[in-house]
Order: C-alpha cells, then structure tokens, then sequence
C-alpha cells in the first residue's frame, strides 16, 4: 500500500517537471532540502489527516481493534515493539496513526509510528506520511522521541522490520527478533520503559507465494531486501467484486494488545551483558503477552511464538 501511494507520489512529481509547472517542482526541492532533517525531529503530524473519515472505514473494514491490558502513565516515555510486521502492518498504522483508540486508551501519550528512512525521500509522500504521525527509524529519530523531559511520548518499532514480512504466511508465528537489539540499547540510553505489543490477526489479511528458507525465491527476496532496504513479498489476497484473486487484504480483525510495561532505569553506556539481559527479559514478556492471549483470537493451545 506505502508503495502504491509512493510510486503515485514520485509519478506526480516527474509529470510536474515535464509539465508548464517546473518551477513548482523546483520550489518544492527547495523546501525538501530545508526540511529534510523533519521526520528525525519529531515530524510534522496533523490532526486533520489522521481524523479522515477513511480512516475510519479502514479501521471497520477489517475491522481493528487496540487492546489495553494495563496503564501507561504519561510521566513516561515509551517504547512499543510492535509485532509481528505482516505485510500491510496494519494493526500499527490503523491504531497508532489513526482515530482516537490509543488517545482515549491512554491519555497524555503521543504515539510516533518509526518507519524506514527511505520513505522519508520521496516527493510530497514524505508530507502526507508525516501528517499520519510517523517518523523515521533512524536511531537519532528515536532518540529525538524517546528525548522528551516531560515523558508523555510513545516510540512504535515494528521490531522484526522489513525482514519479518518474508514469514508474514497465514498461521505464521515466526518473529525475527533474537539478533534485534538496537531497540533495548535505545530504551536502556533513555530509560523509556519496554511494552510489548502484538497484533493478532496481523499475518492473515494475505496469502504469500511459498518461499521457505533455503529456497530460490526466498535468496533473491532477501538479497533484494539487503540492496534496497526493503522486502518485496510475493503476496494476493481478495479482488474488488470476488475472493479468489487480488490485491485487497482480507476482512480478517485484527487485534492489537498493548501489554504491560518493564520498567527501564536510564543507563548512557549499557554493558552487553546489561543489554542481553533486558533483551531476555523482553522476549519473555512477549511471549507471555500471547499465551496470555492467544485463546481470544482464535490460535490453537499447542502453538506459541517462534523466535528467529
């Protein structure tokens, strides 16, 4: 879907340099250039975009739920890992960029939705991105947010990143997080406490062509991923008029659960030892998280969480 709006995005801006209306495109480099370091700074969000009412039908279409299990006081600042990625990612988008759940859910918190840097260089989709509430994941971009005196800001990673989209089959329960660490280091230097979330139902909305590890389409899509920063899943789901063929996700809930936070003392130079602890305590409470939940929405007993 990012890409979608992106290639139009990138499609408009190439006609306004062929067009009568160059010096557009020209007034808007400039203010590219003078406003580059923005999505490292917070970003530019508007209320206005993210009450749009299609929103609103995008949240009922599937339908998306956010999910409280306990309170986050706003004299603090946050760090949600988000999991598991899918590959619309749309439990983050829909409750975090979207409507008043996570606003009413828990009040005096700001959410900022961190999406790869690449994002952030395309003509006017940079804006419109930005306008939603998200920001880039460069890590002086979750320092800027995680920085706040006054707490009352909430960081959203979507942990396993564009890797994880590569596992995002129906009934997939593999997240990549065992060698993902950057984000405990980032919560240790800012003492922002840890919560775990996970979007059940997330996996669903899509059907992706088989890639095991080891297999030839699997080796090209994470070759392609480490040359251009972001995975290219071979995926369908439901057409406009029918459901045997398309591009339209799934009508499958999604059910985000927002659990628990660890309490994150501030530490400026962590040990590894001191990281891997957190780490190994995170995985745990994620892992409890699901068991705890898993019943609600629908996944059998015997399956748990595969870390990789």
């Amino acid at each position: 879907f990012l890409s979608l709006v992106a290639e139009f995005c990138c499609g408009f801006f190439v006609i306004l340099i062929l067009s009568n209306f160059w010096f557009l495109a020209v007034l808007y480099l400039l203010w590219l250039y003078l406003d580059w370091e923005t999505p490292c700074m917070g970003g530019r969000r508007s209320q206005w975009v993210r009450s749009w009412t299609v929103w609103k039908y995008f949240r009922e279409y599937f339908p998306i739920h956010l999910i409280k299990t306990s309170d986050l006081s706003p004299n603090h600042n946050y760090l949600l890992g988000f999991h598991p990625h899918g590959v619309l990612v749309a439990g983050a988008f829909g409750n975090f960029c979207t409507g008043p759940s996570f606003k009413n859910l828990f009040p005096g918190l700001t959410p900022y939705l961190h999406i790869m840097p690449i994002w952030f260089g395309c003509p006017f989709f940079r804006e419109y991105i930005m306008s939603a509430g998200m920001v880039s994941a460069a890590k002086e971009s979750v320092s800027y947010v995680l920085n706040n005196e006054g707490g009352g800001h909430a960081s959203v990673i979507v942990i396993g990143g564009a890797e994880e989209s590569l596992n995002a089959h129906p009934g997939s329960l593999t997240l990549n997080i065992l060698k993902r660490k950057g984000f405990i280091k980032m919560a240790l230097k800012h003492g922002a406490h840890l919560v775990p979330v996970f979007s059940f139902g997330e996996n669903e909305l899509f059907k992706q062509v088989a890639n095991p590890k080891g297999s030839w389409l699997r080796n090209v899509q994470e070759k392609l991923q480490k040359i251009m920063g972001f995975a290219l899943p071979l995926f369908h789901a439901r057409g406009v008029f029918q459901y045997s063929f398309g591009l339209i996700p799934y009508r499958q809930p999604i059910h985000t659960v927002v659990g628990s936070p660890i309490p994150v003392k501030r530490n400026l130079n962590p040990t590894n030892e001191e990281i891997e602890q957190l780490h190994a305590l995170y995985l745990q409470k994620l892992r409890k998280l699901f068991e705890e939940h898993k019943r609600n929405y629908g996944i059998p007993e015997h399956k748990s969480l595969i870390f990789e």
